[in-house]
C-alpha cells in the first residue's frame, strides 16, 4: 500500500470544491495541489503537509509533527503529521488549512 486511501478521501473531501484542486503521485504517494502548487499529501500512513518556511517551525512545535526527511535531509517547510493529530476531522482540518494558506501565498502555475 503506497499510501492510506483513507485519509486520501478525507482530504479530498476539504479540498474538491476548492478552485484549482488536482492531485499527483509524488514522493511515492499521493500529493495534493492548488494551482499548481503542493498542499499537502499521503505517504504510507503519514499526512505531509507544506507548511512553508515562515510557519515551520510554529508547525514542529506540535507534539504529532516531525521534520519531512524524506530523502535523509530535512526538507524545510514541509513536515510529517503522525496520525494522532489528524485522527479526527477537525484535526485533519487544520492541518490541511496550514498548507492551503501555504499554497495560496505562491504564484498559481501555468498549466
Amino acid at each position: 500500500m503506497p499510501y492510506d486511501e483513507k485519509l486520501a478521501e478525507r482530504i479530498r473531501e476539504i479540498l474538491k470544491d476548492r478552485e484549482g484542486f488536482e492531485e499527483k503521485k509524488m514522493f511515492g504517494g499521493l500529493s495534493f495541489l492548488l494551482h499548481g502548487n503542493m498542499c499537502c499529501g499521503v505517504l504510507k500512513e503519514q499526512l505531509i503537509v507544506r507548511v512553508g518556511p515562515d510557519r515551520y517551525e510554529e508547525a514542529l512545535a506540535h507534539d504529532h509533527a516531525t521534520e519531512m526527511d524524506f530523502t535523509g535531509t530535512p526538507l524545510r517547510g514541509f513536515v510529517y503529521v503522525y496520525r494522532d493529530g489528524f485522527e479526527t476531522d477537525s484535526g485533519l482540518e487544520k492541518w490541511v488549512r496550514y498548507g492551503i494558506d501555504f499554497a495560496e501565498s505562491l504564484a498559481k502555475k501555468e498549466k
